[in-house]
């Protein structure tokens, strides 16, 4: 069994044993590491492949956070680790590209939590991964993950601004089965994204398009590293509403900005930055 596996059921094992919300909680200080290592180049292609990136040239902007899931599983199914994994919802991601990093490069990767805060909806906490070459930070991401509990606020929703509805560029038709794939091309396998009954476990009506394959697939829409405007460098995307599969959606985008939909319901909103 791998690694990444004996998380899985560990976290399965300990999720029901921790009540998110908890008075004082504190996070684990410590970092999980990868050596620099060399990218298995099965794997990237499989992971290419699933979301739409050319399967030559620089590594995937997303691909990183792929290589250090498992450790981020890692720490988030130890006991110190205050929230259950299972369930866990992505809400954000911001990624820094400070150098390209190549397929053939030996990336080192490191992962830590870096702070919880509270939410209207319940707990999130803020995961940090980075990668190194040669010992230089090449790039990092930012993102944060949501444990749904209730909760004694009562704060109000934020204030919705007017959208500015993006033009749209391409349908995207999102077959049931794209969770399981994903999931297997990237190890992500919570089962929010896998089966209507085990998303209907965690509250969801049926299964849910994972977060990340979302966004690596509009980056893959924009260019992602190869664009005429030049090598995308930074992205942020915040996840507004699930992608319950199977169904359909709009991929939009405008300059910088693109976002997701499906009819009147926004799924996603980000922005790039490229170097010129």
């Amino acid at each position: 069994m791998s690694d990444l596996s004996l998380s899985l059921v560990r976290g399965a094992v300990t999720s029901p044993f921790k009540r998110a919300g908890r008075p004082g909680a504190a996070l684990p200080t410590g970092r999980e590491e990868l050596p620099p290592t060399r990218i298995a180049p099965g794997p990237l292609a499989a992971y290419s492949r699933i979301c739409g990136f050319a399967e030559t040239g620089p590594l995937p902007l997303t691909y990183p956070h792929v290589l250090g899931f498992p450790l981020a599983m890692r720490l988030m199914t130890g006991r110190d680790f205050p929230l259950p994994v299972l369930g866990l919802v992505h809400t954000w991601i911001e990624i820094t590209a400070h150098r390209a990093p190549q397929p053939t490069d030996e990336l080192g990767i490191t992962v830590h939590a870096a702070g919880l805060t509270p939410h209207r909806r319940g707990t999130e906490v803020m995961m940090v991964t980075e990668a190194r070459r040669a010992g230089e930070l090449v790039w990092e991401s930012r993102s944060g993950y949501l444990s749904r509990h209730a909760t004694a606020a009562t704060t109000p929703p934020p204030e919705r601004a007017h959208h500015r509805e993006l033009p749209a560029v391409a349908e995207w038709r999102l077959p049931t089965d794209l969770g399981r794939r994903y999931g297997a091309a990237s190890g992500d396998r919570n089962p929010i994204h896998l089966h209507p009954l085990t998303a209907r476990l965690f509250g969801f009506p049926r299964h849910i398009a994972h977060g990340m394959w979302t966004v690596a697939r509009c980056l893959a829409e924009t260019g992602d590293t190869t664009g005429a405007e030049g090598r995308v460098r930074t992205v942020r995307a915040d996840f507004k509403a699930p992608v319950l599969l199977p169904s359909t959606v709009i991929y939009a985008a405008d300059g910088t900005a693109f976002e997701v939909r499906g009819g009147s319901r926004v799924h996603l909103t980000g922005s790039v930055t490229r170097d010129v």
